[in-house]
């Protein structure tokens, strides 16, 4: 459930939070610029929280913490009417819910490792609450205001909060190897360095795709129910990959998939830009999340938690989250929302998305490591 709802306010704010600032009168290039303000918050935050998880061994009372604060601060968001204020407000509450996916990674993790489970088959819960939450909003929003999305936050991270108060922490058991080792030298390992600036390079093509994919499609005709169903038509897809997501990394290198994924991402971005007006175009690029999302996400979180022994894992998601999801996530709506010019530049900016996918493609490419083989 707590991965349902999480994720499932991800489907709400993710795709419609562009259609809530435009419904405000705000610019692209404004637009960009609140996007890129509240993904810097990723930054700091995970690694803040990480360092008292880890150091403290209460990863599900940091989780829950972060929870309680999130709704605060996300509350405050329906008194504000200002750039600054809205930046503020979303600022504040992201910083508050970085605590929650690294601690929710570990915990999940320790789990199906002591249960012999798969992690995909519990993340795919995830990609179900993005799927409902998305649709219903995007129904929604055919009725209502564009506020809407802002309503349905509320409610969907209330639910979250006291989903976790019934998650238990599992007990982790550690050997003498994973108590040694120092953090910082274990991230400065040219596979990890390798492996974020990739991860980093892929979130800076997501740009135009988080901050103008709802509004493009509105702007070539398509309704909020129509909307919502092509973004849940790539969730599904990315359910998919994660049933067989385990038996794919059993199979292949780390080091494949994500150039595969690499090259299918820049294949998506590309075929918005230049073909958005084919339906068949737009449908067969949502499926294509099942590789540029799902299939990234399930090997990326493969490689942290066998690269790290088990005291550094929520450090090492944090990393991941701050550097890849907050500095490439905050660059990519930056630049892409200079680039969007009220949907004028579409193509250009799907292009620079493009570039950007690939060269996260090629990074992986021009080096190899054993540690990447083996896993």
């Amino acid at each position: 459930m707590t991965y349902l709802l999480y994720f499932g306010q991800l489907g709400v704010l993710v795709p419609y939070l562009g259609i809530f600032l435009d419904g405000r009168g705000y610019s692209s290039a404004q637009i960009g610029e609140l996007f890129a303000i509240i993904t810097l918050a990723r930054i700091l935050g995970p690694s803040l929280w990480a360092n008292i998880s880890d150091k403290s061994g209460k990863t599900l009372r940091v989780l829950q913490l972060g929870c309680v604060l999130t709704v605060i601060s996300f509350a405050t968001i329906f008194w504000q009417d200002t750039f600054w204020g809205l930046a503020f407000s979303f600022g504040m509450m992201m910083m508050f819910w970085t605590a929650v996916l690294p601690q929710l990674e570990v915990i999940t993790m320790q789990t199906v490792k002591a249960a012999g489970s798969s992690y995909g088959s519990v993340r795919l819960w995830g990609s179900i609450g993005f799927i409902l939450l998305t649709i219903t909003v995007g129904k929604a929003l055919d009725y209502f205001t564009t506020d809407i999305p802002i309503y349905a936050s509320m409610l969907t991270l209330t639910a979250l909060m006291f989903s976790t108060f019934f998650l238990a922490q599992p007990a982790r058991i550690e050997s003498a190897e994973e108590q040694s080792g120092d953090f910082w030298k274990i991230i400065k390992h040219p596979a990890f360095v390798v492996f974020i600036l990739s991860a980093t390079l892929l979130q800076v093509s997501f740009g135009t795709y988080y901050g103008f994919f709802t509004l493009y499609l509105r702007d070539l005709g398509y309704s909020g129910q129509q909307t919502g169903l092509l973004i849940a038509l790539g969730v599904v897809a990315e359910v998919i990959i994660f049933i067989y997501a385990k038996n794919l990394l059993n199979r292949y290198s780390v080091r494949s998939l994500l150039i595969i994924c690499g090259v299918l991402t820049a294949l998506r971005w590309y075929a918005l830009g230049a073909w958005g007006n084919s339906d068949a175009v737009v449908m067969f690029s949502q499926l294509l999340h099942a590789f540029s999302f799902g299939l990234t996400h399930a090997a990326s979180v493969h490689f942290i938690h066998h690269h790290l022994p088990a005291r550094f894992h929520s450090r090492g998601q944090a990393v991941y989250i701050s550097v890849a999801f907050g500095f490439g996530g905050a660059l990519g709506n930056y630049i892409s929302g200079q680039i969007w010019q009220q949907g004028v530049n579409a193509y250009q900016s799907f292009t620079f998305s493009a570039i950007m996918a690939l060269l996260s493609a090629f990074v992986f490419g021009i080096f190899s490591f054993k540690k990447w083989h083996k896993l």
